[in-house]
């Protein structure tokens, strides 16, 4: 009883500290990505011991940097909201991970121990109810500032979310009808099998323009480019964020990047095979291999697929330019609704056919 406790808490802090862990190795793959891509070396002048490391040591600075500036609060704004705000969306962020698989089932000692910290039979639903729910952050973000921009930048999130959020949905819906479940480990482990005798049943596979759907929905959702509107420099400063400094602006930022795991975790999960390596299903390892080395081998295996998403996250923000307003707005209710329609309907004559 006392180890099944153990096991519990393990597994309740594995979430919030794999995001956490990850927000600094993104903000470094961010940086000399950028770097990279424009032709310059990026940052690599924090040397330790006098050595650069190729700027590894940056996200430290700049998480002392954040720390020890002065938390300056604005004398006109709702305070209580205000405050309320930052917490609001790193709460949601830390959360939403929580029923994303990262394994199989490990099976070792007479215990099942699932790999995943929430094992619930509506994850999908979960992830769709809480990643609706941190548009509130960035909306009392903006109204409780007391700055046109800051308004502004609430208010775009708004209607982003409205435009994006109902192709979002939709998108999935082809991913639900064909392994019929909301449980996400069930879903990674029927990407298992193979179609034609060889190639890997995975949802990018058998939903080609649903991951494509979703995979621009997840741009929006994380509020990075080209869909960056709420925060648009060039057009509103900072939007949402503009008037927090020191602490809060860090939780602004953290959340940022913790929701790009989480929606490189639902991509890898729902398109791309979960925990799953091709042709070497959970049997034949464990036989090979055994149970533990299993679960490590499962785990990076969906490690290396998340860390190709942010690295796509980190590629096509400094590659592709940003979009207008209206442009988002068109795409979102003119192109992806209708095409998520489309999806739904050609799935279903397919899946009647087939029987």
């Amino acid at each position: 009883m006392v180890l099944e406790y153990i096991i519990m808490i393990v597994k309740a802090l594995v979430a919030p500290i794999a995001v956490v862990c990850c927000v600094p190795i993104e903000v470094w793959l961010e940086r000399r990505g950028s770097g990279f891509i424009q032709d310059r070396p990026g940052p690599n002048r924090i040397p330790i011991f006098g050595r650069r490391n190729a700027g590894l040591i940056q996200p430290v600075a700049d998480v002392v940097k954040l720390f020890l500036k002065e938390d300056i609060i604005p004398a006109n704004v709702n305070r209580t909201l205000f405050l309320l705000a930052p917490f609001l969306v790193v709460f949601v962020a830390f959360t939403t991970f929580a029923v994303i698989p990262y394994g199989d089932v490990l099976e070792i000692g007479g215990m099942t121990i699932p790999l995943q910290v929430a094992d619930v039979n509506f994850g999908l639903l979960y992830i769709f109810a809480l990643a609706s729910f941190s548009v509130y952050g960035v909306l009392l973000a903006g109204w409780s500032s007391n700055n046109k921009y800051s308004l502004m930048g609430g208010l775009r999130c708004s209607a982003q979310m409205i435009s994006y959020e109902i192709a979002m949905g939709l998108s999935v819906i082809g991913i639900l009808m064909v392994f019929e479940t909301l449980r996400l480990n069930e879903i990674a482990r029927a990407q298992g099998n193979l179609l034609f005798g060889f190639l890997p049943a995975w949802g990018v596979v058998l939903q080609p323009l649903g991951f494509i759907l979703f995979l621009v929905a997840a741009f929006a959702e994380t509020n990075r480019t080209p869909f960056d509107l709420p925060e648009a420099d060039s057009e509103i400063v900072a939007g949402y964020h503009l008037e927090y400094s020191s602490i809060k602006f860090a939780m602004f930022f953290m959340a940022e990047y913790m929701a790009m795991v989480v929606a490189s975790g639902v991509i890898v999960t729902l398109f791309f095979g979960g925990w799953q390596i091709p042709w070497l299903p959970t049997a034949t390892l464990v036989a090979a291999v055994g149970p533990i080395v299993t679960a490590l081998l499962q785990i990076a295996a969906f490690a290396a697929k998340l860390f190709f998403f942010l690295w796509f996250f980190v590629w096509v923000r400094w590659t592709v330019p940003r979009f207008r307003y209206d442009q988002l707005m068109g795409l979102g209710w003119k192109v992806m609704l209708p095409l998520a329609l489309l999806n739904i309907f050609v799935t279903g004559i397919i899946l009647l056919l087939i029987g």
